[in-house]
């Protein structure tokens, strides 16, 4: 996140940059930086959004009852799928033709107040349950060591849900990284370091004992069930174990509140795939400019997330683990070569500490001062705020080395 701000470019008056930005500018290997973007159009306009939409509709089928069973060219679905397929793509295709502006606008209202109510809900459940609290620890790691966990299952399910969670090393949450205003590269780089201790270790866990204190669960072992607790055609892959839950502590909230509640979580993410997409393409078009790339990326992306709603967790969710898994190896290989070649992203955390240990009152960033290069950006902002140019400090400043 810290690199995708040192890298950003303002394109019609909106930050934008990502992997692809800063493996062309940091790691100077542009055709690697296509891959990564083409490879990102693909998994988020295509892949990555029917798990979103997905959650949605089997939340909704689950809250509200799946209705008449209504045959299709692609198949026989229940009412309430196609209905709420009809409905997100609806919303989604008035909010994407709308513009990014208006994407904005809808998730910073939205998104907090949902997250809010979600986490008190989750605090209640928990603390009415209290004495559980233990036992609920002593299971979680327990088994996490022991057959019922599986082999080597407990990490690699935890990695692969994980990521999609907190996104770390993805490359997907840079993109937004570098739409935001900020006076430091690093700040920007601390808040989504932060935001992982909510997402992940605060909301998911959570949402584990509440699963796990209500017994809303099966564990699915190699040749069948090691605990069943609820219905065996529930998939695993899916909200209905956290409704059950809430609804099992709540009656008459569980279902139509986390129906109502992920559909905010999950458009948003859509959202956010979709600028996601909508950036890459930019990047692609400094170069290669092909018309109707954007218009094609919004009906292919409404047509993906009305099929992602009506078919099967699984599916969805396999789709979304090969576009999770193209973005990451990229990113993280691209990351690793531009550390050891440079360490920009060290060098702007020493140099915004020791701006914090000076006791600054208006951070600065001087990409040159650092030895960073290829951060347009940051030095003509640096020219504005100061007035002078950013080679000027060098040589009355020397830099010292960030240590690994």
């Amino acid at each position: 996140s810290t690199l995708a701000q040192i890298y950003k470019e303002e394109d019609n008056g909106e930050f934008r940059g990502g992997p692809a930005y800063y493996i062309e500018k940091a790691m100077g290997q542009k055709w690697y930086a296509w891959i990564f973007a083409i490879a990102t159009i693909f998994a988020c306009g295509f892949l990555l959004p029917g798990v979103q939409s997905n959650s949605i509709g089997n939340a909704v089928e689950a809250a509200f009852g799946p209705g008449e069973m209504i045959e299709t060219a692609i198949g026989t679905f229940s009412f309430a799928k196609i209905f709420t397929g009809t409905l997100i793509s609806v919303i989604l295709a008035f909010i994407i033709f709308g513009g990014v502006k208006r994407i904005a606008n809808f998730t910073q209202i939205v998104v907090p107040f949902m997250a809010l109510a979600y986490i008190i809900t989750a605090f209640v459940i928990i603390l009415l349950n209290i004495g559980e609290v233990p036992r609920v620890f002593a299971m979680i790691v327990g088994d996490a060591f022991t057959p019922m966990a599986g082999v080597g299952a407990a990490i690699g399910w935890g990695v692969k849900r994980g990521v999609y969670s907190n996104e770390a090393g993805q490359g997907t949450g840079p993109h937004a990284a570098a739409a935001a205003s900020v006076d430091h590269p690093a700040q920007q780089g601390l808040v989504q370091s932060f935001s992982i201790y909510i997402d992940t270790l605060l909301v998911c866990s959570a949402t584990a004992f509440m699963i796990i204190i209500t017994g809303a669960y099966n564990v699915h072992g190699a040749e069948g069930f090691l605990v069943q607790n609820v219905a065996a055609d529930i998939a695993a892959n899916g909200p209905v174990f956290t409704q059950m839950a809430i609804e099992s502590a709540l009656p008459g909230i569980g279902k139509p509140f986390i129906a109502i509640a992920l559909f905010f979580f999950a458009f948003t993410t859509i959202l956010a795939y979709y600028y996601i997409a909508e950036t890459n393409i930019a990047y692609i078009r400094r170069t290669f400019k092909v018309s109707g790339l954007m218009f094609m990326l919004k009906v292919a992306l409404i047509a993906v997330v009305f099929y992602g709603t009506v078919k099967t967790a699984n599916l969805a969710w396999a789709m979304g683990d090969v576009g999770v898994g193209l973005m990451a190896w990229l990113n993280i290989v691209g990351i690793l070569i531009i550390f050891f070649m440079s360490k920009p992203a060290l060098k702007a955390l020493h140099d915004y500490e020791e701006q914090q240990k000076k006791g600054v009152e208006e951070y600065t960033f001087n990409p040159v001062k650092l030895g960073i290069k290829g951060a347009d950006y940051w030095e003509d902002k640096y020219r504005r705020k100061t007035g002078k140019e950013p080679s000027e400090e060098v040589e009355a400043t020397p830099v010292e080395q960030p240590s690994t």
